[in-house]
């Protein structure tokens, strides 16, 4: 049989199946935020996830995580849907082991209800996360969020 796989070839396979997979928890996250689907955020983090958002503070476990971004999005509803939009990019992926890794990549915040002459960039922003395949299910365990325009408000560690 010419055509089967090496065990490398499987072994990387796998790889990007869970690259993929994490690519798609970063998409999803976002989809969900701009449709203030506040229970399909919360579902895309384990337990114990660690959030660190720079001036909207460090949330620790997921109860938190849930308290915090309902109150952050109370009221707020979605008619039109899409008034804003989390565009993210260069979503790079490291496999560390069979479930965990960690990422990084750009968020770029757009509001869409403002009028053409006005500027609609929220932010640009870079994430840094840790992944852990929870279940059988790739979840964020930690994202931090680094804001770099319009004012710059990043971790003490970042560099």
């Amino acid at each position: 049989m010419e055509n089967q796989f090496t065990a490398s070839e499987v072994s990387s396979l796998r790889s990007l199946l869970d690259i993929e997979a994490i690519r798609r928890l970063r998409l999803d996250f976002s989809l969900a935020i701009d449709l203030r689907n506040m229970d399909g955020v919360i579902a895309l983090f384990t337990d114990d996830a660690l959030c660190e958002y720079g001036p909207y503070g460090t949330w620790e476990g997921k109860e938190t995580i849930a308290r915090n971004y309902r109150e952050m999005f109370e009221g707020e509803t979605v008619d039109p849907p899409f008034t804003s939009q989390h565009i993210n990019t260069n979503h790079t992926v490291d496999i560390l082991s069979d479930t965990t890794a960690k990422g990084d990549c750009y968020l770029i915040d757009l509001d869409t209800s403002t009028p053409p002459a006005e500027n609609p960039v929220i932010c640009f922003a870079h994430y840094d996360e840790e992944y852990r395949k929870d279940n059988g299910r790739w979840r964020f365990s930690r994202s931090s969020l680094n804001f770099l325009w319009p004012q710059r408000q990043v971790l003490p560690d970042y560099s």
